[in-house]
């Protein structure tokens, strides 16, 4: 049996919010049994994958380099690929559907990719672009996602 995946997305700088936030999605998909798919590093990438793991959930990081050095600590799975930000469409491409919380130009690239390749984007205070459904209040982020978990 295949195991359902959702990507994260988000910045590797978070704000304590962001952290908070990505740490309780995390934790969401975690428990719903779905893989974490994220670039693997710190931030909201780290977040997501502590709050995954002690839920029991599965976490696979693809990240930017050979040798796995900018890994978190919360990866089961590590897809060092050494190709830097060019592995974006890559970590999207993983995902049936994505989730973005906050972020920079790198997670802007990255619901790029996801909207060419046709996937539905939920962002919490992310970038406002035409197809992202963009929450700002958490609690309606978390049951949007829930919802789209459940399908």
């Amino acid at each position: 049996m295949r195991m359902r995946q959702v990507t994260l997305i988000g910045s590797s700088q978070a704000s304590d919010e962001e952290y908070d936030v990505a740490y309780r999605v995390g934790r969401l998909i975690g428990s719903m049994g779905w893989v974490l798919i994220s670039g693997g590093r710190t931030g909201v990438m780290e977040a997501a994958s502590k709050g995954a793991v002690e839920m029991g959930g599965l976490v696979v990081g693809i990240l930017t380099t050979y040798t796995g050095e900018d890994a978190n600590p919360y990866l089961h799975i590590t897809i060092n690929t050494g190709m830097g930000w060019n592995r974006n469409p890559l970590v999207v491409a993983s995902g049936e559907f994505i989730v973005a919380v906050g972020g920079r130009y790198g997670t802007l690239t990255e619901i790029g990719y996801a909207l060419v390749l046709g996937k539905r984007v939920i962002g919490y205070r992310t970038h406002n672009v035409e197809g992202v459904e963009n929450y700002h209040d958490a609690e309606e982020f978390f049951m949007a996602v829930e919802e789209t978990l459940r399908i």
